[in-house]
C-alpha cells in the first residue's frame, strides 16, 4: 500500500535515537517486525529509507525507531513535528511475529525497535518473550524495563551474547527465534543460536 500519512509524535528514546509515530492508513495491517518505506524530499532530492515497525500493533497508528547516525534522512525524520506528512509504502517482510508461543528476539543496535515490539505483542497475547540486546548505548530502556516487569526475560549487554542466548532458548514447543540487526550482529546471533541448540529456522531481518 502507498499512502500519505501524518506524524503523530517524535520522541527521544535513547542516545541519538528517536521513535517516530505515524498515523496508520485505512486497512493498514503491519505486524511487529515488518517494515515500511518512508519517502520525503530532503534538500531538494527525493529520498527513501526502510524502517522496521517498532510498535506491538498498528491499530490507528504505528511507530518506527530511527537511529540518527543513519544520515540526513534520519535527521529529517527526527525534525518532524505533529501534523507533518510523509509518504509511506508497505508493509513489507515475512519475518514478523505470528503469535508464536515463545518469542526469543536477538537485537543489535537498531534491532531493538522490532525486538521490543515483538516481545510486547507476545506478552499481550498471553505468550512468553525473551530479548537479548547488544548495544553499548541502549535505546528503549523504559520499554525494556517494563517488559522485564511483565515477566519477559531481558538481557542488555555490550559484550558476548552466547550465555544470554543459551539461557533464552528453552526448546519449548512453539518457540521462535527472531534476529534483527546489521550483518555482523546477524552472524554472531545465528552462531549463538546454533551453539544454544536452537534447531529451527530463525526469522531474520538483516539491516545490511
Amino acid at each position: 500500500m502507498d499512502a500519505t500519512v501524518a506524524v503523530r509524535s517524535v520522541a527521544e528514546v535513547g542516545p541519538d535515537t528517536v521513535a517516530v509515530t505515524l498515523d496508520s492508513p485505512a486497512a493498514f495491517d503491519g505486524k511487529p517486525g515488518q517494515f515500511v518505506r518512508l519517502t520525503a524530499t530532503v534538500d531538494g532530492t527525493e529520498e527513501s529509507r526502510f524502517y522496521t515497525i517498532s510498535s506491538a500493533d498498528t491499530d490507528g497508528s504505528y511507530e518506527t525507531t530511527v537511529g540518527l547516525d543513519g544520515g540526513e534522512f534520519s535527521r529529517y525524520l527526527a525534525d518532524l513535528t505533529a501534523g507533518d506528512e510523509i509518504e509511506m509504502s508497505g508493509p513489507f517482510g515475512d519475518d514478523y511475529y505470528e503469535g508464536e508461543a515463545r518469542a526469543v528476539v536477538l537485537a543489535g543496535g537498531p534491532g531493538v525497535g522490532p525486538a521490543v515490539a515483538i516481545a510486547e505483542a507476545a506478552l499481550d497475547a498471553g505468550n512468553e518473550a525473551a530479548v537479548v540486546y547488544l548495544d553499548d548505548e541502549p535505546a528503549h530502556t523504559e520499554r525494556l524495563d517494563t517488559l522485564a516487569d511483565r515477566g519477559a526475560s531481558v538481557v542488555v549487554t555490550d559484550g558476548d551474547i552466547d550465555g544470554a542466548v543459551a539461557d533464552a532458548v528453552t526448546g519449548v514447543d512453539g518457540e521462535q527465534a527472531f534476529v534483527y540487526g546489521f550483518a555482523d550482529f546477524v552472524d554472531t546471533a545465528l552462531a549463538a543460536l546454533e551453539s544454544a541448540g536452537y534447531a529451527d529456522e530463525a526469522k531474520v531481518e538483516n539491516f545490511g
